[in-house]
C-alpha cells in the first residue's frame, strides 16, 4: 500500500476535525465568548499572566504538549499493525484530543486559570483535588524525570545534533525580545527564527559536540541530565515571554516545516508500507491490542498531560476566549500531525518487511530511532536530503519537542508545590523558587536515587505512564463534563470519550497489575495500586457532584 493514501486519509480527516467538528464544539458546548476578560488581562503580571498573540500561544501549547512521546507510542504501537494505530491517531485527535485541549483552557479560563487539580476542588470538592494531585503530581514526576534521559541519550547517541539543540535557546532569547520589547513584525521574527534554526541544523553535523566519557566521576549522560535540570530550573522562573513563549513559537515553526517537508517527501517519493495492516504474528510476550493500544498511543491521540499545560500555563496567557479553539484544538491536531508521520516514518521507511520485523522483534521495540531512520529514508529519497542532514533534522525534532515539555512540565510542577503552599498554607512553599528548588529535588532524586549514578531513574516507573497519563485525560474530562451540566449544555461531547478512556485505562491498569505481580515487580505494583485506587475514589466524588448537579436543577425546575 502506498504510504501517500494514508498521509492523504489522516491529514483529511483531521482538517475535516478542526474546520467543522472544532467550530460546532466552539460555538455550542463551550460557547466561546470573544468580550469574556480571560485571567490573562485580569491579573496580568509580565510574568506567568501574559496575553499573547494565538499564533505564538498554539506555538507554546503545541510544542509543549507534543515532546517526545506522540513519536515513541505511535512508533511501539504499529507492532500491533499499521491499522489500529492510524485509526486511534486519527479518530482520537478529532474526538478526543481537540475536545480534551480547548475544554481544559475554557475550563481553567473561567475559574480564574486555576490549574486542573485545584480546579478538582473548586468543581467537585477537596477530596477529590486531593487524590488528584497525586496523580498529577506523579505524571508530571514521569515525564520531567524521563524526558531528562530521553534528551539525554539523543545529544549522546547524535552528537551532530548537540549546536541545534543548545542553539534554540538563543535563538528564542532573541526572538523574545524582538517580538516584546522592539515590537518588530511577527511575520519577519518568524521567519528570521525559522531560519536560524535551520541553519543550526545544517551546522550541527559539522561541529558535533560530545562530553568526555565521565565529567566529575559521573557518566556522560547522566552530566547531561544535571545540565538539562538546571536549564529547566532558570527557565521555569523566568517571564514566560522571554524564553518559554518564544522557544516554544520558533520551535513550533520549525517543526511545522520539517513535518511539511516529511510529508512532501512522501507525496513525491511514494513510499510503500511494508508493515502489515494488522499484525498476526505479534512477538511473544507482548500485550493484547484492546486495552493497550489505547494507553501505549496517548499523545497523538489524548493525553492527560495536554490538561496539565491547557490549564497550567495556556490558560494564563490566553487573550480572548475565542482563541482557545485555535490554540487548543488546532494544538492538539498538530500533535496529531506528528502522530500520523511517526506511522508513516515506522512502517514505510523499511525497504522490505523482513527488515520491518527485525527492528520489531519485541514489544517496545521502534520509539524514536524508528523514526529518525525510516523517516531520513522517506526525506532522502523523497527530496533528496542528504540522509545526514536528515537525520540530524529529525533527531533535533524529538530533542526540541521532549525539550518544550520539560521546559513547561518544570513550570507546571513549580506550580503545583505553589498550590500545594497554598492550600495547605505553607507560605514559604508558595514563593517560586523553593517550588522550583523542591520540582528539581524530587526529579534529580528519582533519576539518581532509583536509577544510579547514570541517572536513569525516571525510567523505572515510565511503565506507568501511559495509564497513569490517560487516566489524568479521562479526570479532567469528568471535571468538564460536571461543569456543563451545571451550566445545562449538551454533554456527550467529552462523555463518550471519558466513558471509552476510563474504561479502556482502568482495564490496562489490571492487566498491569497482573503483569507486575507475575514479576514480582512490588514496587510498579503498589504505584499501579494507587493510580487505580486514586481513579476510582476521583470518578465517585464526580459521580456524587454529577448526581448532586442534577438534584439541584430538578428542584429549580420544581
Amino acid at each position: 500500500m502506498s504510504a501517500i493514501l494514508l498521509m492523504l486519509l489522516g491529514l483529511g480527516g483531521m482538517a475535516a476535525g478542526y474546520f467543522f467538528y472544532s467550530r460546532y464544539i466552539a460555538e455550542r458546548i463551550f460557547r466561546f465568548d470573544p468580550d469574556f476578560v480571560t485571567p490573562a488581562h485580569e491579573f496580568e503580571d509580565g510574568i506567568d499572566y501574559v496575553p499573547t498573540n494565538k499564533f505564538v500561544l498554539w506555538g507554546h501549547h503545541f510544542t509543549s504538549v507534543a515532546g517526545a512521546a506522540p513519536i515513541v507510542g505511535p512508533a511501539i504501537a504499529v507492532i500491533w499493525g499499521w491499522l489500529p494505530a492510524f485509526l486511534w491517531v486519527v479518530l482520537g485527535t478529532i474526538f478526543f484530543a481537540g475536545v480534551h485541549d480547548s475544554g481544559a483552557i475554557w475550563a481553567s479560563v473561567r475559574n480564574r486559570a486555576l490549574s486542573v487539580g485545584s480546579l478538582t476542588g473548586y468543581v467537585v470538592g477537596k477530596r477529590a483535588r486531593s487524590i488528584f494531585m497525586i496523580v498529577i503530581f506523579l505524571v508530571l514526576l514521569m515525564v520531567n524525570a524521563v524526558f531528562g534521559v530521553v534528551i539525554a541519550r539523543l545529544l549522546i547517541n547524535n552528537p551532530g545534533s548537540v549546536v541545534p539543540i543548545w542553539g534554540a535557546i538563543a535563538v528564542a532569547l532573541v526572538i523574545g525580545q524582538m517580538i516584546y520589547r522592539f515590537k518588530l513584525n511577527l511575520a519577519l521574527v518568524s521567519l528570521l527564527g525559522v531560519i536560524a534554526l535551520y541553519l543550526l541544523i545544517y551546522i550541527g553535523p559539522a561541529v558535533p559536540i560530545a562530553l568526555p566519557e565521565t565529567v566529575a566521576g559521573l557518566p556522560a549522560n547522566a552530566a547531561w541530565i544535571l545540565i538539562l535540570f538546571a536549564y529547566a530550573a532558570i527557565a521555569s522562573l523566568l517571564p514566560v515571554w522571554v524564553l518559554l513563549q518564544p522557544r516554544d513559537y520558533i520551535n513550533g515553526l520549525q517543526l511545522f516545516v520539517g513535518l511539511i517537508l516529511l510529508y512532501g517527501a512522501v507525496l513525491l517519493g511514494s513510499p510503500k508500507i511494508v508493515a502489515p495492516m494488522i499484525n498476526h504474528q505479534v512477538p511473544e510476550g507482548a500485550p493484547p491490542l484492546i486495552p493497550l493500544l489505547f494507553v501505549t498511543i496517548a499523545c497523538g491521540a489524548i493525553s492527560g498531560f495536554h490538561g496539565l499545560v491547557a490549564s497550567g500555563t495556556t490558560s494564563k496567557q490566553l487573550n480572548r476566549e475565542t482563541d482557545a479553539r485555535f490554540v487548543g484544538y488546532f494544538g492538539a491536531t498538530g500533535e496529531g500531525l506528528l502522530a500520523l508521520a511517526a506511522i508513516i516514518a515506522a512502517t514505510a521507511g523499511f525497504a522490505s518487511l523482513s527488515e520491518w520485523r527485525a527492528v520489531y522483534s519485541g514489544f517496545g521495540s521502534g520509539g524514536v530511532q524508528a523514526f529518525v531512520d525510516g523517516g531520513a529514508v522517506i526525506l532522502s529519497d523523497g527530496i533528496g536530503i542528504n540522509p545526514a542532514v536528515a537525520g540530524t533534522m529529525l533527531t533535533v525534532m524529538a530533542a526540541l519537542f521532549a525539550g518544550t515539555t520539560m521546559d513547561t512540565g518544570l513550570r507546571l510542577q513549580r506550580y503545583i508545590f505553589q498550590e500545594f503552599g497554598e492550600i495547605y498554607r505553607i507560605r514559604w512553599l508558595g514563593r517560586p523558587l523553593p517550588a522550583t528548588l523542591m520540582a528539581v529535588g524530587c526529579c534529580i532524586l528519582l533519576a539518581f536515587g532509583a536509577g544510579g549514578a547514570d541517572g536513569s531513574g525516571g525510567l523505572l516507573i515510565w511503565p506507568l505512564f501511559g495509564t497513569t497519563n490517560q487516566l489524568l485525560a479521562g479526570l479532567t474530562l469528568l471535571i468538564v463534563t460536571v461543569m456543563l451540566v451545571r451550566l445545562e449544555r449538551p454533554v456527550w461531547v467529552t462523555l463518550l470519550p471519558l466513558v471509552f478512556l476510563l474504561l479502556m485505562t482502568l482495564a490496562a491498569l489490571l492487566i498491569q497489575l497482573n503483569s507486575f505481580f507475575q514479576k514480582k515487580d512490588w514496587f510498579l505494583l503498589g504505584l499501579d495500586v494507587v493510580v487505580l485506587v486514586a481513579a476510582i475514589l476521583v470518578t465517585l466524588e464526580c459521580v456524587s457532584a454529577l448526581r448532586a448537579s442534577e438534584r439541584e436543577r430538578a428542584k429549580e425546575d420544581a
